[in-house]
């Protein structure tokens, strides 16, 4: 054999090695669509069905990106994108109303490698703002950006706006009537803005969409998307854009999406309180992020969930409310969809 031959040949196996490598390295991905007051009475099968397979086709896509060797950021906005786009679920056109009768939207994402992160708040005509997050990560000095001047930023990246009457739908805004009839009867009677607010019931605080994932590379990634809280005033921002809170992802660690009364989310510091337990205490994701919903959260009074995924492609879901819609796959484990708790 030459000395080119026996070079082409010792690349070749090279290059067989490290795609062989490359095929057994573990991947996987959770996504979710909210938590709350999620029961099966109020499902049609048909209805059911439905959002079951948006769940599916968004978890598959994010799962394909993953397949085919690409980046976990790819996957996580990919998932995501396709439930911005149904108005099942209470982000990008399905977002809720706000108190004034228009829709303030939020997102983040984070970088597991090197903890880099983008988030946006209080945009109005971004269509899917977890793109814009990424862009504001990728391509701006900046972590957050809000409103106009995200907006703005967004014009000068090429985004196109779309009118906030883009987000639209029937459904939320029969809901922004009822939950601003509550709120008007309760501000009357208690002549007090926040205990009126206080009062209203946890399924106008809560309405999200994530996912994170781990890519063959090694690496995690994890975002957020909201159209926020049902009648929220004055610019209300939630926990869905703040790194840490609603958003946290680290290679050493975990990546974690969360979805729930986001006030709670942000006081807690929830994501990145889950991924220091693994980090810090040795702790499974499992145990931490049961740990931190339960333990913590659930006896203050704040309810929602988290998904998770750790660097060896482990999955762990935790709510406290009567259901999360959620769905996973990983390089080991087969799709798998859930609404309530099973």
């Amino acid at each position: 054999m030459n000395k080119t031959s026996l070079f082409a040949f010792m690349l070749a196996l090279t290059t067989t090695g490290v795609m062989a490598e490359a095929q057994s390295k573990p991947f996987a991905i959770a996504i979710h669509g909210g938590a709350g007051t999620i029961e099966r009475s109020n499902f049609t099968p048909e209805k059911e069905k439905q959002y079951k397979a948006k769940l599916k086709e968004a978890v598959e896509a994010g799962y394909k990106v993953l397949a085919q060797g690409g980046e976990s950021l790819d996957a996580v906005t990919a998932a995501i994108n396709i439930l911005e786009d149904s108005a099942f679920f209470n982000a990008g056109k399905g977002a809720v109303y706000t108190y004034d009768e228009g829709h303030e939207l939020d997102a983040s994402i984070m970088d597991g490698r090197n903890r880099q992160a983008g988030a946006v708040a209080g945009v109005k005509h971004i269509k899917n703002p977890i793109n814009l997050a990424k862009e504001v990560m990728q391509h701006s000095v900046h972590v957050m950006l809000s409103g106009d001047g995200a907006e703005d930023f967004a014009k000068r990246r090429g985004f196109e706006l779309v009118e906030n009457s883009y987000f639209d739908t029937d459904a939320r805004y029969q809901s922004l009537l009822k939950a601003k009839k509550r709120l008007q009867m309760k501000e009357a009677a208690t002549k007090d803005y926040q205990a009126a607010h206080q009062q209203l019931e946890s399924e106008y605080k809560m309405g999200t969409v994530g996912a994170v994932a781990l890519d063959k590379h090694g690496n995690l990634a994890a975002g957020t998307s909201t159209g926020g809280m049902t009648a929220k005033r004055f610019g209300r921002v939630g926990d869905s854009p703040v790194i840490g809170a609603g958003t946290f992802a680290d290679n050493r660690s975990c990546a974690v999406s969360a979805t729930g009364h986001g006030e709670y989310f942000i006081r807690y510091n929830v994501a990145a309180d889950i991924c220091a337990r693994v980090a810090y205490q040795g702790k499974s994701i499992e145990k931490a992020g049961k740990e931190v919903i339960f333990d913590t959260l659930y006896p203050v009074g704040g309810t929602g969930g988290v998904i998770i995924v750790d660097p060896n492609g482990n999955i762990s879901m935790p709510f406290n409310t009567a259901g999360m819609y959620r769905a996973s796959k990983s390089s080991s484990t087969e799709t798998y969809v859930g609404i309530y708790r099973d």
